[in-house]
């Protein structure tokens, strides 16, 4: 993992472990010389690539959509506990990818066609339950306000303490893995706070402007379609039916959704700051890359070339590992990577993260926020 800045001791770790903070200062470089490290062909977008890459996601979930509704029915009860499982995460595995292809399609990093960008990225959301528009405006706030207290749009930390009880963690970590997503849309829950309440669903919502409100209603239009076509396949083909082949699978792509998220920017080592010292660089590389093995490549590089995307949102992923490997030296200790296994960095972070606060004995109106898990 990248290192830098003064180390702070792990509670639940051996004195000799330490976590390495990134630098907390403004970077001695700027955007503009991090772009010029990394190849040129990096920043084009390829129509034709692009869409490769996702026919071969519809494939491969169309295929395992035949191969669980056709076969797994004949098998012997007693193995439908294990095969339908298997099903649900090999299918939400690619369908999670599927969704990465519709996220660059709202950075626009699909194309060079802003229209058929949204296009595809409207349906392929739409398909998954997931509000297309009104995810892309919230998370281009995101991105705009990275690691900021006060202007950060999801996974803001909180500046209170809070219980650390283990049953309490893993209560968090399972809401996390299946409604968190959910909640975050439907009631903002770990977003940034507004004057009133705020949803993605609402065209009215504070979250947006006036010339988002009605792409936010085009996109419930979409979701109230495609949950009457949802209805109508449950009336034919029966509800249990409907679980276990659409929403089974579309509760791993939700886990998927908010444990990516969560990780890429919750970490001890990670700055938070207040509005004295936030400035949009140093918020974009407090970023964290992990390592998923095998579903880095599934879920299209989202999980271990984050800090490069916060850079520059319109490469496509086919070219972010090799955008990432020309960065990495040239960042040095800005560059953080994490290769914990995620289910141990899941429940570490859930144990040592859970709210910031500056250091003692520094000057608080530094403006620089640390996860610590001291009570």
């Amino acid at each position: 993992m990248g290192s830098g800045g003064r180390a702070t001791e792990r509670s639940k770790y051996s004195e000799s472990e330490v976590v390495k903070r990134a630098p907390s200062s403004t970077p001695p470089f700027t955007l503009g010389d991090i772009k010029r490290v990394i190849p040129p062909h990096c920043f084009e977008r390829s129509l034709i690539r692009s869409s490769s890459y996702l026919f071969f996601d519809l494939f491969l979930s169309s295929l395992f959509y035949y191969i669980a509704a056709v076969y797994i029915p004949r098998l012997p009860i007693s193995l439908w506990y294990v095969a339908w499982p298997v099903y649900w995460i090999l299918q939400g595995s690619v369908q999670m990818g599927i969704w990465v292809i519709g996220h660059e399609c709202g950075h626009h990093a699909f194309s060079d066609y802003p229209w058929f960008n949204d296009t595809v990225g409207y349906l392929l959301h739409t398909g998954l339950l997931a509000p297309y528009f009104s995810w892309k405006y919230s998370h281009r706030l995101h991105h705009s306000n990275t690691a900021s207290l006060e202007n950060d749009q999801s996974f803001v930390p909180k500046k209170s303490r809070t219980s650390q009880h283990p049953t309490g963690r893993l209560l968090r970590l399972i809401t996390l893995c299946t409604i968190g997503w959910l909640l975050y849309i439907c009631f903002n829950v770990s977003g940034h706070k507004y004057e009133k309440f705020a949803n993605h669903l609402d065209p009215k919502s504070p979250i947006y402007n006036d010339r988002e409100r009605f792409q936010i209603l085009l996109t419930d239009i979409g979701l109230l379609v495609t949950s009457y076509g949802l209805y109508k396949l449950a009336l034919a083909q029966g509800f249990t039916w409907l679980v276990t082949i659409y929403f089974g699978p579309l509760v791993i792509v939700y886990g998927f959704l908010a444990v990516i998220t969560w990780l890429h920017h919750t970490h001890q080592s990670l700055p938070h700051y207040d509005s004295t010292e936030w400035n949009w660089l140093s918020g974009a590389l407090s970023t964290m890359d992990r390592d998923y093995g095998i579903l880095n490549t599934v879920l299209h590089h989202v999980t271990d070339t984050h800090v490069v995307h916060h850079l520059f949102v319109t490469i496509p992923h086919y070219h972010t590992l090799e955008a990432t490997k020309a960065i990495k030296p040239f960042l040095g200790d800005y560059y953080q990577f994490d290769d914990t296994p995620i289910i141990k960095a899941m429940w570490r972070e859930a144990t040592e993260c859970f709210f910031v606060e500056a250091d003692e004995g520094e000057d608080k109106s530094k403006g620089v926020y640390w996860f610590n898990n001291k009570m």
